[in-house]
């Protein structure tokens, strides 16, 4: 709950950006699972408070005010109908192109086509919403409807798209066919569920739709959980569920948790820190098939021929890119769409892309951090007017974790060794060389 009007003289509460993960803090709501009261002015939070989404601390964080609503004089109030910019997907890419270009224009066209409701939410918030008691009422930032209002465009929500024609400019849905000066692909990426899943039993969760329904289920008094996948997502929401006193059991193909990005050294620090608050770990495990049993629980059978129940599933397997749409157009494809790293074109004229569904020099691009400037990139393209580019780094990944937290700095090496530069029970720095120098470090 917001705290009152202020009465401090300092004028009313502002908001901060994490520039890392998105995340808002609002000064009326403070931070009160970090010991900052509503009311707490930025200016009065201690140095080393860290982001409770992403772990960076205050100087991370630039102010951030909402764009104003579109003036009416400069819209129609009737839905465009002329090509201008259609925008595809509703998730935080679509929204920031749509904010992007409303920020240098107030007139061109733009549609902006989801398959959801088109409500505004901050994902990574997702993963750890559980344990801070927060509804998806409480999760949800702006209605679709509102955010379409405020920056003067057409949303068609509930509405997918099933057909693409780069040469005539033309994209078609399950609400009719658009045309469009340029196209902006936006719709992320999906969960990538084993065949030996079977979907009807195991919860995926990637947004705020899934983590409702996932929610509503809980809140029937269920209490135990199986999580299926044992990276950065399903360690996220192990610990989650673990703090919201779900009894969870998590599985992971390997030893220990998070393999592909953690050395050993770090993943046994993260595995104490998990079995700490009551996860149950079973490594080396795999799921060759789920059950519904008589009694209503789900039997996980593993490949090694033993069994284990739970109440709820939930796969945390990946993700894969939708390619339907794009390859059907004749896009180039490689684990993602592919664009070119400094315009964000796709292989086609007029269609750019950006978020979860692209991939740079063959690799996803799943990260937050980079969305912002994605999109003023692609802004700046359609409306012809002047821009650097956009230059990619490689944005620290953190896993949201108190009883772990671990940042990983740089592009680490798979198969590459890891070396130790200091282990102490409060602290592990590990750093990874090639050709003499570092090029990956993590602190944990």
């Amino acid at each position: 709950m917001s705290a009152p009007e202020p009465t401090d003289g300092l004028g009313p509460w502002q908001q901060f950006l994490c520039r890392a993960c998105g995340l808002i803090y609002d000064e009326g709501e403070g931070d009160p699972d970090s010991g900052l009261p509503p009311g707490t002015r930025f200016a009065d939070i201690p140095e080393d408070w860290a982001c409770p989404i992403c772990g960076v601390t205050k100087s991370d964080f630039e102010p951030y005010r909402r764009r104003a609503a579109v003036a009416p004089a400069a819209i129609s109030p009737a839905p465009q109908r002329r090509p201008g910019v259609v925008i595809v997907g509703g998730g935080l890419g679509g929204w920031s192109v749509a904010e992007a270009i409303r920020a240098e224009d107030a007139q061109v066209p733009i549609t902006l086509v989801t398959a959801c409701d088109g409500g505004l939410y901050h994902k990574p918030e997702l993963s750890i919403a559980l344990g801070r008691g927060l509804t998806p009422e409480a999760l949800r930032r702006e209605t679709g409807r509102d955010a379409a209002a405020r920056l003067g465009l057409r949303l068609m929500a509930e509405t997918v798209a099933v057909g693409l024609s780069p040469d005539r400019h033309s994209l078609r849905t399950t609400r009719g066919t658009l045309s469009y000066t340029h196209l902006v692909l936006a719709h992320g990426a999906r969960p990538a569920l084993p065949a030996c899943l079977d979907p009807a039993l195991c919860w995926r969760v990637n947004d705020l739709a899934a983590w409702s329904a996932l929610h509503g289920e809980l809140a029937r008094g269920l209490r135990s959980v199986a999580v299926i996948g044992a990276g950065l997502v399903g360690c996220e929401l192990a610990e989650d569920l673990a703090r919201a006193g779900y009894a969870v059991t998590l599985l992971g193909a390997e030893a220990l948790p998070l393999p592909e990005l953690l050395p050993e050294p770090a993943g046994r620090r993260l595995l104490a820190g998990l079995k700490g608050i009551g996860i149950r770990y079973r490594g080396a495990s795999l799921v060759s098939g789920l059950a519904r049993q008589p009694d209503g629980e789900i039997a996980l059978s593993m490949a090694d021929g033993t069994r284990l129940t739970a109440e709820t599933v939930i796969a945390a397997t990946g993700l894969a890119t939708p390619s339907r749409l794009v390859r059907g157009a004749g896009l180039a494809f490689e684990n993602g769409i592919v664009v070119d790293p400094t315009t964000l074109r796709t292989s086609a004229p007029d269609i750019f892309a950006l978020g979860d569904c692209i991939s740079l020099e063959g690799r996803p691009c799943r990260f937050i951090e980079p969305i912002a400037r994605q999109a003023e990139t692609i802004a700046h393209a359609i409306l012809g007017k002047p821009h650097p580019g956009y230059a990619h780094a490689a944005p620290v990944i953190r896993l949201k974790s108190r009883v772990a937290p671990i940042a990983v700095h740089g592009r680490p090496v798979a198969g590459a060794p890891w070396h130790v530069v200091e282990e102490t029970a409060q602290r592990l720095a590990m750093e990874q060389r090639r050709d003499g120098d570092v090029v990956a470090w993590l602190a944990a």
